[in-house]
């Protein structure tokens, strides 16, 4: 039997998408399912592992069934998942022992503040390109470790493990046999030296995580064992592993120095290619690595911006003030000027280029005629400020000027949006006529990895139809906008308001 596809798990913060890819680079089937989200405190947030592991079987097995394949005509399984989102389990039970950390909890906002004021900062940011942060994995590993029930009494006898989403994955599907990662998802850590390619004993110690625990890294085109624990009797092969943002950097062929996307997710990443070497960061940016691939690596730069499409999500869920999307494009075009209303989406902290992980979210700017739709406009022009923020800072640091802007991601659905991102960068918004590109940015490597495809850049994969935004806004009314956003902005950073 021919194997023709590539199987591509895109376990992301929200929900967890599979996708059958054929040999054309077209999606034959997909199949998705949401996990919940849990806040137990104020800025905490948590996932179910088990929960998230059970999804992805689920959908695994269900895009095949839909593609009408069996999975012997499977080439490789790939995995893109959520960055930054810390597990710790028990190998002999298989049980994580306790809920996954997410990359948008801040629990260790002050562990995080102690390193800083202890000096470690610039020592951590020369091995890692990173800064200290919550948003990173490091500090979650030492929190699960310090606060799970038993942790530390599990270390001696080496049943503990630890890792980022994939690790856990690739444990799971290989019924405990492979304990990998990927650089991608290894350069976000802050325990790894990305000039090395190596976990660093220097960052292990100051994190106090046993290198016992961490998963072996490898390239992004490597071997991550057999899907056993979906197939028993069929070997199909995990590769094509990486974070979910760069292989959106790779499936939108940003295979060249300069060339950057934004791919516009519960939060949103800025992301550059910038060669075979890392690039030196000042206080805003962090230099990452892109993928790894046929022996070489790429490195990249990167602005984090913590809520966007969650924003969206949360005017819907919490403030119900509409119910489809659809609903909300009706209110945006019914309401054409904020009037004056920003909403500040600080709901986790600040990112780049603040770094205020105390912020708070806010609405300014309200009168009496203020409405629904404009907090539903203020939620969706947020995340367009959001994205200048982080490309002003991207050039001021790299000395590279942006001439486009590749976006990809659900919220870069919405017309209105784009056009408005295009208006705020005085930019062209580039949208290829595809979707899913994490999902198959993964394939594209994992297809690679295992002679599916020859190379990047083959014709199915370059998309003949694209939209293209392009800035309609006049210089002095987009300025305009832009300095209500940085007031706004301004009502909530760096107050230092400690919670009590």
């Amino acid at each position: 039997m021919a194997k023709r596809y590539i199987l591509a798990v895109d376990q992301s913060t929200s929900g967890t998408k599979s996708l059958v890819v054929d040999p054309s680079g077209a999606v034959a089937a997909k199949a998705t399912k949401e996990h919940k989200q849990h806040y137990p405190a104020p800025g905490w947030v948590e996932h179910d592992p088990l929960e998230i592991y059970e999804n992805v079987k689920w959908t695994m097995r269900e895009a095949v069934e839909r593609a009408g394949i069996s999975a012997g005509e499977l080439a490789a399984v790939s995995i893109t998942n959520q960055r930054e989102t810390a597990v710790v389990w028990d190998a002999e039970s298989g049980k994580p022992i306790h809920h996954a950390i997410v990359w948008q909890c801040q629990r260790t906002v002050d562990l995080c503040e102690r390193y800083r004021e202890e000096g470690h900062e610039e020592p951590v940011r020369k091995l890692t390109g990173l800064r200290i942060d919550p948003y990173f994995s490091g500090t979650k590993f030492r929190w699960l470790l310090d606060h799970a029930a038993g942790a530390r009494d599990g270390l001696p006898a080496g049943r503990l493990m630890a890792g980022t989403m994939d690790s856990w994955l690739v444990w799971k599907l290989t019924g405990g046999k492979v304990h990998a990662t990927d650089l991608t998802n290894a350069s976000r850590t802050l325990l790894f030296n990305i000039h090395t390619l190596q976990w660093d004993n220097r960052l292990l110690e100051l994190f106090s995580v046993p290198r016992s625990l961490l998963p072996v890294p490898l390239p992004s085109d490597g071997f991550y064992g057999f899907a056993e624990d979906v197939w028993p009797d069929v070997r199909v092969p995990i590769t094509g592993v990486i974070g979910d943002s760069h292989a959106a950097l790779f499936g939108q062929m940003c295979w060249q120095p300069g060339k950057a996307k934004a791919t516009y997710g519960t939060g949103t990443s800025l992301m550059m290619n910038v060669g075979s070497r890392p690039a030196a960061t000042g206080d805003g940016l962090v230099s990452t690595i892109a993928w790894g691939l046929r022996g070489k690596t790429v490195y990249a730069l990167e602005s984090v911006i913590r809520t966007s499409g969650d924003t969206i999500r949360w005017v819907r869920d919490q403030l119900g003030l509409f119910e489809t999307y659809g609903e909300l494009e009706e209110w945006v075009e019914r309401t054409p000027s904020n009037d004056g209303v920003y909403l500040v989406p600080a709901f986790v902290g600040m990112g780049a280029p603040y770094w205020d992980p105390y912020a708070r979210a806010a609405i300014v700017g309200m009168s009496r005629s203020a409405h629904k739709g404009h907090v539903m406009r203020a939620a969706l022009e947020s995340i367009a400020y959001q994205v200048r923020d982080a490309v002003e800072l991207m050039q001021a640091e790299s000395g590279i000027a942006l001439e486009e802007l590749y976006a990809d991601g659900g919220a870069s659905d919405n017309a209105a949006l784009m056009q408005f991102q295009s208006d705020m960068l005085g930019r062209r918004v580039i949208r290829l006529g595809r979707s899913e590109y994490s999902a198959l940015g993964s394939a594209m490597i994992g297809g690679i990895a295992v002679g599916l495809w020859k190379a990047p850049g083959f014709g199915p994969f370059h998309p003949a139809e694209r939209t293209v935004y392009s800035p309609r806004m006049e210089d002095g009314e987009r300025e305009r906008l832009y300095r209500g956003w940085k007031q706004a902005v301004a009502m909530v950073v760096n107050r230092r308001a400690q919670p009590e």
